[in-house]
């Protein structure tokens, strides 16, 4: 769809180049000046008075002309029934329709990457439209998702649209009521900080103008056109998997999830033997909030006793008492390296299965 602003850019030009003023009807009943669009009653009477024709029609002593896209009318021209008057709404009726041309390659290309996102696409397919529709098959793309927290939010969707107009190469849309999906096209000198840089923006962008709280995930890098689906789906993956693990950023990367990918993919019923065979006495549910903040401050400083100790205020006899408490109720030493990493990941499990419990 057009905006009624590109409208009011033409006829703009127009009155600058001839001083002609001129008027264009939308089928909803609007009239468009170059001041702006308001609201019409004549739209009615000229659909009554004109012949179905893109020829030039004399109505009330002006002139009009109507323009299609396909076989809908889209707008209706009026302009004075002059020499110059006819010259420049016939130089307003160009630009209006290589605006309704661009318009629609515009969605064809949208269309295109949407459904290639969704797996609508049989791969000779991808690569047939592509060219129709003139994309680039074998640029570097990546694909990053933005989660609003309003459902349907449209000035979300317009900021980040504008936030990457400049390149028309760039794909940007809703792709469902809570998600927007950005495709970039990227330059061969764009590196894994710049995409990050890429995601902080967006998040910058929309707390400051949206006042809207958003997560941003992004895939990896996809070096041809087929593989941008891989890019959209790992993007949601390490949106999904972010929100259990790294709940605390609203960046997340495919590429820095580490072992919580794998663990996000594990059947409940495993995770639930997995736990029961680590902690036969006591689950990390039951762990009190001091043994939880000394666990997680130790795994912080990288098992590192004197500097936990200082960083928790406590003396180091202390800390060592309260590890040697974990190691006598769950039989696992956190001094000791495999027994930290069977710890660590444990506790992961945990932490996933919660979520997922409270997600039912």
């Amino acid at each position: 769809m057009v905006s009624n602003q590109l409208i009011v850019d033409i006829l703009e030009k127009a009155y600058d180049i001839s001083g002609v003023s001129i008027n264009v009807y939308l089928m909803d009943g609007t009239m468009i000046a170059k001041e702006g669009p308001k609201r019409s009653t004549k739209i009615n009477e000229l659909l009554d008075g004109l012949k179905s024709s893109e020829e030039v029609q004399r109505y009330g002593g002006l002139c009009y002309i109507e323009v299609f896209d396909g076989t809908r009318r889209e707008w209706i021209v009026e302009f004075p029934d002059t020499e110059i008057g006819i010259i420049s709404g016939r130089f307003t009726i160009a630009s209006l329709k290589e605006l309704l041309d661009a318009n629609s390659d515009r969605f064809d290309r949208d269309n295109f990457i949407k459904n290639l996102l969704l797996d609508n696409l049989l791969l000779v397919d991808i690569y047939n439209r592509a060219k129709q529709i003139r994309i680039d098959t074998r640029s570097r793309r990546v694909a990053f998702l933005v989660e609003t927290k309003r459902r349907d939010d449209q000035n979300a969707l317009s900021i980040v649209r504008n936030l990457f107009a400049a390149d028309e190469n760039d794909f940007v849309n809703a792709i469902d009521e809570n998600n927007i999906v950005v495709v970039k096209e990227l330059k061969d000198n764009e590196t894994e900080d710049d995409l990050r840089k890429t995601a902080e923006m967006i998040v910058d962008m929309l707390n400051t103008e949206a006042m809207s709280s958003v997560r941003v995930a992004y895939g990896n890098v996809a070096d041809e056109i087929r593989k941008v689906a891989n890019s959209y789906k790992e993007a949601k993956l390490a949106l999904s998997v972010g929100k259990i693990f790294k709940s605390e950023q609203q960046v997340v990367s495919y590429a820095s999830l580490g072992i919580g990918r794998l663990i996000y993919q594990l059947p409940i019923p495993m995770c639930k033997m997995f736990i029961d065979e680590i902690f036969k006495e006591q689950s990390p549910a039951d762990f009190d909030e001091e043994t939880i903040q000394t666990i997680n401050q130790f795994f912080a400083d990288s098992l590192n006793v004197s500097e936990t100790s200082r960083k928790l205020y406590i003396h180091r006899n202390t800390l060592v008492y309260r590890l040697d408490k974990l190691q006598r109720n769950t039989g696992l030493d956190l001094r000791v390296f495999d027994d930290a990493i069977t710890f660590k990941i444990a506790l992961m499990v945990v932490k996933y299965m919660n979520y997922m419990e409270n997600q039912e």
